[in-house]
Parts: C-alpha cells; sequence; structure tokens
C-alpha cells in the first residue's frame, strides 16, 4: 500500500492507473474519495483539511477524522482516504483562513 502512496505523491496526477488501484485496494470508499477530489471537496484551510460530506464536513488531521465511520467504528473512512489522496497529489482546494474561523468571516455557519 505504501508503493501506492509514493506514486501518487511522485506523480501529482490522478492517472487511470492509479484510481483504479485506488478502488481496487479501497472499493467504495476509494470510489467516494476519488469523486470528493473530483469535485473540490476536499479543502486545505490553514489549520486543518475538510472534506465535504452530503451532509456536512469533516475535519481531517493526520489519521483522524470526526465523521461518525471513523469515531465509532475505528477505521479509514471514505473522507480520510480523500484527504490523503489530495494531499499526496496536491490536489486539495487552498482555502487561505484558519477553518476555525470561517463563521467569524462569513457571519454565521456555513449555510446559513
Amino acid at each position: 500500500m505504501s508503493d501506492l502512496w509514493h506514486r501518487i505523491k511522485e506523480k501529482h496526477v490522478l492517472d487511470v492507473t492509479l484510481r483504479e488501484e485506488i478502488v481496487a485496494s479501497y472499493g467504495d470508499r476509494g470510489k467516494k474519495a476519488l469523486a470528493a477530489i473530483d469535485d473540490g471537496k476536499v479543502k486545505k484551510y490553514l489549520d486543518f483539511f475538510v472534506v465535504e460530506g452530503r451532509t456536512a464536513e469533516y475535519v481531517v488531521d493526520e489519521d483522524f477524522c470526526t465523521c461518525r465511520d471513523f469515531l465509532y467504528r475505528g477505521r479509514t473512512c471514505w473522507h480520510l482516504l480523500a484527504a490523503r489522496i489530495a494531499i499526496g497529489a496536491d490536489l486539495a482546494k487552498n482555502i487561505d483562513v484558519w477553518y476555525q474561523d470561517r463563521w467569524n468571516i462569513s457571519g454565521g455557519e456555513p449555510g446559513s
């Protein structure tokens, strides 16, 4: 598996071969992670990576995610995979503010 991560970092492009390997290794979680990257849903704030899910945003920090799947099942969720892949390929959308301060900028919670 570490070879996959090395090649992602080396190429900085998610070509067909890498995408197929991600899906072969991670199944549906890999597909969801790739879709999130393709849709620009992986964001790099100054303090955290954030992945937009279907119903909420999830903070990802190294090997931790705030989603229920990660917190209760203790396994690698698709948000964590999306962040890892986006970091390796340098594909996260850069947001030049602190995530913890985003409400102060927008005047309320996201989506309000």
